[in-house]
């Protein structure tokens, strides 16, 4: 699956549970580790998990496995490794304290809606 499908897959995952504040960036110039790093907040611990599991289910059923996961247990941070696309599911206090948008400020970044 290329790197696009798999992103707009992970979005329609993503808002399918309801997810908030989907950020898109690509960070394909700014590294070589992955293409597109999505960021994505849930309401609670439980939210975050199932919005993180949501986006594994669904990529599994197109083929895509993910090469790994972290932070299922508390799920204040899940991130999901699927290659070309790494996802962060993240508590919004946890996501506002790391801001990762600030830490990759120089990739082209995008809103979910501006995707669809």
């Amino acid at each position: 699956m290329q790197s696009e499908q798999l992103k707009q897959q992970v979005i329609d995952a993503i808002e399918e549970m309801k997810g908030n504040d989907i950020t898109c960036l690509d960070v394909s110039e700014l590294t070589s580790v992955t293409d597109y790093m999505i960021i994505a907040s849930g309401t609670s611990n439980r939210h975050v998990k199932s919005v993180a599991d949501n986006v594994i289910d669904k990529c599994k059923q197109s083929g895509a496995r993910p090469l790994g996961t972290e932070g299922q247990e508390k799920s204040e941070w899940v991130l999901v490794d699927m290659g070309d696309v790494v996802v962060h599911v993240m508590m919004p206090a946890t996501r506002a304290f790391y801001d990762l948008e600030r830490l990759w400020e120089h990739s082209e970044e995008q809103q979910a809606t501006e995707l669809s």
